[in-house]
């Protein structure tokens, strides 16, 4: 690399994953932007025992599928998923038959995949070369100078092969170093959040295959559209989930993630100590590792994961994307999400002032967006790791968590509303409508579990067959709806929302009077009936159930209420 000061409109720094796609999604949106992608490392990197975030949900499948094109990739190199699965925890777990099972039983219409990190970025890699973009490896950023006004900025670059440090200069800069964040550290942008949890994990080769842990041919015959082993499975207890995901290659990715107040970090922050975990919280997956021991390839960790960002996109033309801003948590796959939004509301900055339009505004806008999107997620997570011991609550908790992510983030991210969402206040209006209600629901959670938590087992749920909207959810994300429809429909997947909370407190309220609710359950039903949000809630729930009734079962691991004998 010459000693001289190049320039570019748009200098990425880190290409993992998300600084990646990003110079691909730039690219294909206006090929004659010059992109320099500057990267630590050196390609190809390892496959398997790379990097974790192999699970996908729809928002990043779609991005990665339909927004840049990878489909060919995806069949050819990646594994289709078969959904999230979920086992609740039951005795010792030592039985996964007698455990409560979430999951699917066929296929989901909008395919997702379980990514090998490495095969993926090596892909990415030379597809972002081929299209002009200038990806230069083993470069390590030293510095960025940080411009005002409209002079470009400067980043100091050494180049780690020939030990040679020299500077560029850039119109835009996008810290995607992960969770390095160069310019969230410099500009003194972190934001701590209440959510404390770790996580270890290691890559195995071998195939680890949830069905094959029983014989019980009634258990196996649960599943018979799809392999129990391509789904993200998750062995879930109180304050902690395990997660099992197959990479293409025929290894298998294994981790724990635990809050820390419940499972402190050096109860599994080395490999055995991880082991010994296992075998006390998790001893089927315990077993199974052991016989494998051998074909263990790698041993990561991760100490209090999640953090907040007080801005991601700045007037100035300095953005944060991926891990550099907001990491959240992985029990839902959100950090792909996350990455797939923030990169298309940068590439719509990038692309509208290479066109000369005025973006501060709009930076401003996209800024609020992004951190409001941030934070529904959070709530998702914090303080919610005690309800994973809790089957009822849990499966309760996922499904409307499914449902709020169909209908709201997945819809709007399918219809590309995100970067017009400033200029629709009816829009922002119900996401916020939409943020208020799902942090009550999501305090609910943690309260019904505190007055009611009994074992449960022996039961499968599947999410399409308990509610038959599910699935119509499911196929609108991809509707192609013309945006004074997706309005109209945002407006009533809001409303649906608050139809589903009013149902899911009266119910809750119903079962534990009808069950003798002793003193701390009176308590806590009053609370609620006298809370605005909630009450308002169940109003509508009472208006609208008579006319559009859903099935309460979803609340009830699939229970219906008795007949009414005449």
């Amino acid at each position: 690399m010459p000693d001289i000061s190049e320039r570019f409109d748009v200098a990425i720094l880190g290409g993992g994953i998300t600084g990646l796609t990003l110079a691909l999604q730039l690219k294909r949106t206006d090929p004659d932007l010059q992109v320099t992608v500057l990267e630590r490392g050196q390609h190809p990197v390892p496959e398997a025992a790379h990097k974790v975030g192999e699970s996908s949900v729809e928002v990043q499948a779609h991005y990665l599928r339909d927004v840049l094109g990878l489909e060919e990739h995806l069949e050819r190199d990646q594994l289709h998923k078969f959904g999230l699965r979920m086992f609740l925890t039951h005795a010792g777990n030592e039985d996964i038959t007698r455990r409560v099972e979430y999951g699917q039983i066929s296929e989901a219409p909008l395919a997702s995949y379980q990514l090998d990190r490495g095969r993926l970025e090596n892909a990415l890699g030379t597809m972002v070369a081929d299209l002009g973009v200038d990806f230069r490896q083993r470069c390590k950023v030293r510095d960025v100078e940080l411009a005002d006004g409209d002079d470009d900025h400067v980043v100091r670059v050494l180049d780690g092969e020939h030990e040679q440090e020299h500077t560029l200069r850039a119109r835009w800069v996008v810290d995607a170093t992960g969770r390095a964040g160069l310019l969230k550290r410099k500009l003194g942008l972190a934001r701590p959040v209440g959510h404390r949890a770790n996580a270890s994990w290691f890559r195995i080769e071998h195939e680890i295959d949830v069905h094959q842990w029983s014989d019980d041919e009634q258990w196996r015959a649960r599943v018979d559209g799809g392999l129990r082993r391509l789904s993200t499975n998750h062995l879930m207890g109180p304050g902690y989930w395990v997660w099992l995901i197959p990479l293409a290659s025929g290894s298998t990715s294994v981790g724990i993630v635990a809050e820390d107040e419940a499972h402190s970090f050096e109860g599994f922050n080395t490999l055995q100590r991880t082991l010994d975990w296992l075998a006390e919280h998790e001893p089927q997956c315990a077993a199974e590792v052991r016989r494998h021991l051998e074909k263990i390839q790698d041993f990561r960790v991760m100490k209090d994961y999640a953090y907040g960002c007080t801005q991601v996109y700045s007037e100035d033309r300095w953005c944060l994307t991926g891990e550099a801003g907001v990491s959240i948590d992985p029990l839902y796959s959100s950090g792909g999400d996350l990455m797939a939004i923030s990169n298309g509301l940068i590439t719509d900055l990038v692309t509208r002032d290479s066109r000369g339009e005025d973006v501060r505004e709009k930076a401003v806008a996209h800024n609020q967006v992004y951190l409001v999107l941030s934070e529904i997620w959070l709530v998702a997570y914090e303080g919610q790791y005690p309800v994973m011991g809790n089957p009822q609550v849990m499966v309760a908790k996922v499904i409307w968590d499914t449902i709020i992510y169909w209908a709201v983030p997945g819809l709007l991210f399918f219809h590309d509303k995100f970067r017009r969402l400033g200029d629709s206040p009816a829009a922002f209006a119900n996401l916020q409508r939409t943020w208020l209600l799902h942090t009550r629901v999501q305090q609910f959670f943690r309260e019904w579990h505190l007055v009611s938590n009994e074992p449960a087992s022996d039961v499968f749920a599947d999410p399409y067959s308990l509610l038959d909207f599910i699935v119509d959810l499911h196929n609108g994300m991809a509707a192609g709806l013309a945006d004074d429809e997706l309005e109209e429909q945002f407006g009533r997947n809001v409303d649906l929302l608050e139809h589903i909370a009013g149902q899911l407190v009266s119910t809750v309220v119903e079962r534990l009077e009808q069950r003798g609710a002793d003193d701390a359950a009176k308590a806590r039903i009053e609370e609620w009936r006298c809370d605005e949000l909630l009450r308002e809630a169940v109003e509508r729930y009472k208006e609208r159930d008579p006319v559009d009734p859903i099935d309460s079962a979803w609340i009830t691991l699939g229970s219906r209420p008795a007949a009414v004998t005449p």
